[in-house]
């Protein structure tokens, strides 16, 4: 198994409330980058929200192939974003890409 940092895009289609972000970022705290020696060198933020509304998230995921990691990380945004109050016409995902990959978390 192989840690990897997974880098999800997406735009937030309808302003997101400061007490929705606050609940996007407490569920994906779990997958959190920081605990990876890569997100802690590189001070990665799990959830980036720019002035236009498009968003990166940025999680941990262990898994045994680069594929895997991808699908995993953007079911777990994609869970998050739901949990928070956004359908997926609300806050659409793009493609999942690999930041790095870490085997010393």
């Amino acid at each position: 198994m192989t840690t990897y940092v997974i880098t999800i895009p997406g735009t937030f289609l309808r302003e997101p409330q400061d007490s929705a972000r606050s609940d996007l970022v407490r569920l994906l705290r779990p997958a959190d980058p920081h605990h990876t020696s890569l997100g802690r060198r590189e001070e990665l933020d799990l959830l980036t929200v720019n002035d236009d509304r498009t968003f990166s998230i940025r999680l941990e995921v262990t898994a045994d192939d680069i594929r895997t990691a991808e699908r995993q990380a953007k079911e777990t945004a994609a869970a998050a974003l739901h949990k928070a109050g956004f359908t997926n016409a609300q806050a659409p995902l793009g493609p999942a890409t690999v930041t790095g990959i870490d085997n010393e978390a």
